[in-house]
């Protein structure tokens, strides 16, 4: 036992070892003219390599599974029998070198599970009822506990800032450098930084449970799954290896030809095709994770390429999920007075119309805010506010309507003029008079038209929107993106019955979503991408996350999955290619041990550089 893993442990040195003592014998071969030594020392070389591979084939015999190691072993042992140690010294250590390349592929591409584990946070500064500080293991706080971090500190929660402010930097989870400005109320990630600035956060998720413990668990289960691919060429070496045996068996029982029989069993080791799938597979995975893309495994890779149809929801998919205004019309000679006052009204507003109206005044330098008179809230129209002297309304048109303001020809225009723009509308007026009219919409993301052209260019051929907003604020986003239909006011079972219809008509359909309402049709679709922002049960149900929640990303992981999916077939093609011609050149006699060997393991090399061009 303590030798088997002595063994695996050095399994690398001793193909390097293989290496220096093949040349040393070549040398003596070749230079120094002693065919003794020369023999001597490939023999050592052949039980040398020959004791990894063997016990392998013994592992996998103990556990009922007849591996292409034993069919490596036997060839050894026929072709050390017959005297042919040159061969069997160079078969061993093409076969462990081919070993080492893959785990070099495998341990590159899964690096980037490694650093994201050595990047989690393990303490915190746990702040008491009392104010005191004291440092505790991540695993020992609770939701609801209060941390602070200091200048140059990691996040050790995910959570909300409760005090302070600061500028974080959120590359290990958005993928984007650039610091972004937080402050109370604010929502923040574990494993981000904080440039500068002091916070306490409140925290609301721990260790696994946090967005960054996540996408370590998500990468972790995908590179450890396997493509339909890969899971075929595994059965098919099941029954491949037993084959191959008795072929080579009845070469031997009807020709006598003990060394053509090695030769066959030699020839006939499908290594190439038992590496090739898993190692695009995991290779394409790699690249996916080093770009903000995770996906959860081999399934995933091969059910996005072939997608034709793409359905986006619009509300934090297109869009960024974020209002901001659009337009402000004035019918006032002071508008710098008529935002203070909305400004004032709206700040005591939760609306995120009303948050978007009061970042716009502030981002404009209005700051000095006049008193206003208490106001109601009026359910569905907004607020009223009349103190006697002043009557403000802030609002939507029922609002103004129901209060007698009057709506001239020109505030007509300019509302209807945000209506076809698809915005949102919160009118003021004051004392009966109309001074405002607001229109506020949703961003669209700023990479959504160059992500959805290239999708369309790599080989999507329809974009579908399905949104649960009104008809004109989803047909001007349409208007302004690469999208073919647009179905607006759905609920979230009409979306799922869309999916179904396009599935029905034979589209490979993906799904985009964020929001919980989303999570039926992203487990419905053939496959189901979930935007990095969004919710932890969109991201759960989803097939593939967007990290970064950008368009650039989703083009890239169909691109991606596609050249994957192409690289499995091109390794199993060189595979079986190889194999078939080496036993078609051995039947013609224009193949012999020696070459056959080498060109057999130089297509395993083969295989995996091919798959490595992933990375």
């Amino acid at each position: 036992m303590k030798f088997n893993i002595w063994m695996q442990k050095h399994q690398n040195q001793l193909t390097g070892l293989l290496a220096v003592l093949i040349i040393i014998s070549l040398l003596f071969t070749y230079l120094i003219k002693n065919e003794l030594v020369a023999t001597i020392i490939m023999a050592v070389a052949s039980v040398l390599g020959a004791i990894p591979i063997a016990m392998h084939a013994w592992s996998a015999l103990v556990n009922k599974v007849v591996s292409i190691e034993l069919l490596v072993t036997i060839a050894v042992i026929g072709a050390f029998i017959i005297g042919e140690f040159e061969e069997s010294a160079v078969v061993t250590f093409l076969f462990l070198f081919g070993n080492y390349l893959e785990q070099r592929t495998l341990k590159k591409t899964r690096s980037s599970v490694k650093e994201l584990t050595q990047m989690a946070p393990t303490q915190a500064e746990l702040v008491d009822e009392d104010g005191n500080t004291s440092t505790v293991d991540v695993d020992d706080l609770d939701e609801g506990d209060h941390v602070v971090v200091k200048p140059g500190g990691q996040i050790p929660v995910d959570g909300k800032i409760v005090s302070g402010t600061g500028y974080f930097n959120e590359a290990s989870i958005t993928g984007e450098s650039a610091p972004v400005s937080k402050a109370d109320g604010d929502d923040v990630y574990a494993g981000s930084l904080i440039d500068n600035g002091t916070v306490t956060i409140e925290t609301s998720s721990v260790g696994e449970d946090t967005t960054f413990g996540k996408i370590i668990e998500l990468v972790e289960e995908a590179q450890d799954s396997q493509s339909p691919a890969a899971r075929f060429i595994d059965k098919f070496a099941t029954y491949y290896t037993p084959a191959v045996l008795i072929i080579a068996a009845l070469v031997w029982a009807f020709t006598q030809n003990f060394e053509l029989a090695i030769t066959v069993l030699v020839l006939g080791c499908p290594g190439a095709l038992v590496i090739g799938a898993p190692v695009s597979n995991v290779a394409g995975i790699g690249n996916g994770a080093k770009n903000g893309i995770l996906m959860k495994g081999g399934n995933a890779v091969n059910s996005f390429s072939h997608v034709d149809t793409l359905v986006l929801d619009k509300t934090g998919t297109l869009t960024t999920g974020k209002m901001t205004v659009s337009n402000v019309a004035s019918f006032s000679q002071d508008k710098t007075v008529d935002l203070a006052t909305l400004a004032a009204v709206e700040a005591s507003s939760d609306h995120p119309l009303g948050h978007a109206i009061t970042k716009y005044i502030k981002d404009l330098g209005i700051t000095d805010l006049p008193q206003v008179p208490e106001l109601d809230t009026v359910k569905g129209q907004g607020m009223v506010g009349n103190d006697g002297k002043q009557e403000i309304l802030v609002g939507n048109e029922r609002l103004m309507q129901d209060n007698d303001v009057e709506i001239t020809s020109e505030n007509r225009q300019a509302i209807d003029d945000r209506l076809d723009n698809g915005d949102s509308i919160v009118m003021m007026a004051v004392n009966k008079e109309l001074r405002l009219v607001v229109g506020v919409n949703d961003e669209i993301r700023p990479d959504a038209f160059d992500g959805l052209t290239a999708l369309k260019k790599a080989g999507i051929q329809r974009v579908v929107m399905l949104t649960g907003d009104n008809r004109l604020a989803a047909q001007n986003i349409a208007d302004k993106l690469p999208i073919d239909e647009v179905h607006a006011e759905l609920l979230p079972e009409q979306k799922v019955d869309f999916v179904k219809k396009f599935k029905s008509e034979g589209h490979k359909v993906a799904f985009v979503g964020d929001g919980i309402n989303d999570s039926p049709s992203l487990a419905t679709a053939d496959i189901g991408i979930g935007m990095g922002t969004g919710t932890d049960v969109a991201i759960d149900t989803a097939d593939l996350v967007l990290v970064k929640s950008s368009f650039k990303s989703l083009a890239h992981a169909y691109i991606l999955s596609r050249k994957t999916v192409a690289n499995t077939k091109q390794n199993i093609f060189i595979a079986v290619a190889t194999v078939a011609l080496l036993l078609l050149g051995l039947l013609v006699g224009i193949i012999h041990m020696a070459s056959g060997m080498f060109v057999h393991e130089a297509s395993i090399l083969v295989v995996i550089f091919n798959a490595m061009r992933l990375l």
